[in-house]
């Protein structure tokens, strides 16, 4: 079962659209008790960082989800400020994040942006795959997905990133430690490309 974490931010009716037409099963959990005996977890974000790690703390869900992803292993998806929050702070706000992933968010770097774009970064682009990556299966040639995001996941080990982007910079644009995934862009909105991937990590 594929719980989906209900803490006040996401687009989570999207996410449940995607998978009642694959006819996999999951659950809205809006209370942390509501986790037990999922065995995958869904961790949707849209807005700032602080603002989503406020939200999860308020909710009573952090203590829950740092058992159930740090010494159950039940795997995890963190989607958009979802995958931000993995890492140990941000540059857009105060809070420390979940500190799941090392590394921390830093802001796109307006001067590196070639003439004519600007932040957010928004809309479709190409994203590059490592090899091998089962969340990527499928989706090695010509995956594009939907971005909308200022700041961008800034991994200390190198091995952690699964897949680049470029905008202006090239960056991570999903992230892997051992049960635990993140992906900067939405799969809920990226039609095919994102449905294939929701369904990948249901299959993990």
């Amino acid at each position: 079962m594929i719980a989906i974490v209900d803490y006040g931010s996401g687009n989570i009716r999207a996410i449940t659209n995607v998978y009642s037409r694959l006819n996999i099963e999951v659950k809205v959990a809006k209370r942390p008790n509501e986790l037990e005996g999922c065995t995958k977890i869904l961790l949707p974000g849209v807005g700032a960082f602080d603002q989503a790690m406020g939200q999860l703390e308020a909710t009573g869900f952090r203590a829950w989800l740092d058992r159930l992803v740090l010494q159950d292993r039940v795997p995890v998806l963190g989607i958009c400020v979802g995958m931000q929050i993995l890492a140990h702070a941000s540059e857009e706000g105060v809070r420390s994040g979940l500190g799941w992933v090392d590394g921390s968010v830093k802001r796109l770097d307006v001067s590196q942006l070639a003439q004519g774009t600007q932040l957010p970064h928004m809309g479709w682009n190409d994203v590059s795959p490592a090899k091998g990556v089962e969340l990527f299966q499928g989706l090695e040639e010509g995956a594009r997905f939907y971005f909308l995001h200022s700041y961008h996941f800034v991994c200390r080990n190198p091995a952690n990133v699964i897949a680049n982007c470029e905008y202006g910079i090239s960056f991570a644009c999903a992230v892997k430690e051992r049960n635990i995934y993140g992906v900067q862009f939405h799969p809920e909105k990226s039609h095919a490309y994102g449905v294939q991937l929701l369904k990948n990590f249901a299959s993990l």
